[in-house]
């Protein structure tokens, strides 16, 4: 169980004995202290309980780029201290750290969780501590479901423009093992792939315009996918035709492979400085400043 100071809403019971053994480590990991950083926790961005960011700087980031990281947690689950371990190599990156919450389904169907993403990056620019990054240079990043939403936000600046704001804001996005593309043809009663239609896509929407791997063309936003090695079946294939997408458009994009690595893994072994997807990180945030 997680030793976290403040106990945290119980939610309802993850998929997988694989969800819930990341769960417990992630968590676990969240209550380490940093007393090197500047944290300031719960900032409300609406009036919904999950509606709260944390962020981690110091008192030299007010200049620094902004990481949005939205956790994982295949949209019906997670909590936003799932990437508070991350937060001194972000802060060796050059970068403030913000965690986002948002709503989750069932109870709010998508497009909830996109349109809080909107609302978040809405909000960054009054909410925030003053030493808490530029909030013109925002990096979008998040693992599974996190790298989903961040991958939407990047590609729909229509979105971001009915929101009130500029989308040359959005200076790259870094998903983890995002999920690109929510369609399944025939999926099998009680997967994960059945969970998108009987929990997660609400009645205004679909699994097309929920994809954004439907959202490609034209993108100008610097893309670095990461996916692991023996990832879903799901996970490999759409991080693969997004890239191959990707590929095709204005904006410069990579995609790399973490060896060996499964879904969860390619979050828990950032829990390393010297990961490499740290320095895409730096390459990434000091672009933005050029």
């Amino acid at each position: 169980m997680s030793n976290l100071k403040t106990p945290l809403k119980p939610q309802m019971a993850l998929p997988t004995p694989q969800a819930q053994a990341y769960e417990e480590c992630v968590l676990g990991w969240a209550s380490r202290d940093y007393p090197q950083l500047r944290i300031v926790k719960d900032i409300p961005y609406g009036d919904h309980p999950e509606q709260r960011y944390d962020v981690y700087g110091a008192d030299h980031t007010a200049d620094a780029p902004i990481v949005v990281f939205f956790h994982g947690g295949g949209w019906t689950n997670g909590y936003k201290e799932y990437a508070a371990f991350m937060a001194p190599y972000m802060l060796t990156a050059n970068c403030v750290l913000v965690t986002p919450g948002y709503r989750l389904a069932p109870e709010h169907p998508l497009p909830a969780a996109f349109d809080d993403g909107v609302a978040l990056l809405g909000a960054l620019a009054n909410t925030r501590p003053s030493w808490a990054g530029n909030v013109k240079r925002v990096i979008l990043a998040g693992h599974s479901a996190g790298g989903h939403l961040a991958a939407l936000l990047a590609l729909r600046p229509d979105a971001l423009q009915r929101g009130g704001l500029n989308p040359r804001m959005i200076a790259g996005c870094m998903p983890v093992s995002g999920i690109f593309d929510l369609h399944h043809p025939h999926p099998a009663p009680g997967s994960l792939e059945a969970r998108v239609y009987d929990l997660v896509l609400g009645d205004d929407t679909d699994d097309a315009r929920m994809s954004p791997l439907c959202w490609a063309r034209g993108n100008t936003v610097p893309m670095a996918l990461t996916y692991g090695e023996h990832d879903s079946e799901r996970v490999i294939l759409s991080n693969r035709r997004m890239a191959s997408l990707l590929a095709l458009q204005p904006s410069p994009m990579s995609c790399e492979v973490e060896p060996h690595a499964d879904h969860f893994q390619t979050h828990t072994l950032l829990d390393n400085a010297a990961h490499p997807w740290y320095a895409r990180l730096a390459a990434l945030a000091q672009g933005s400043a050029e």
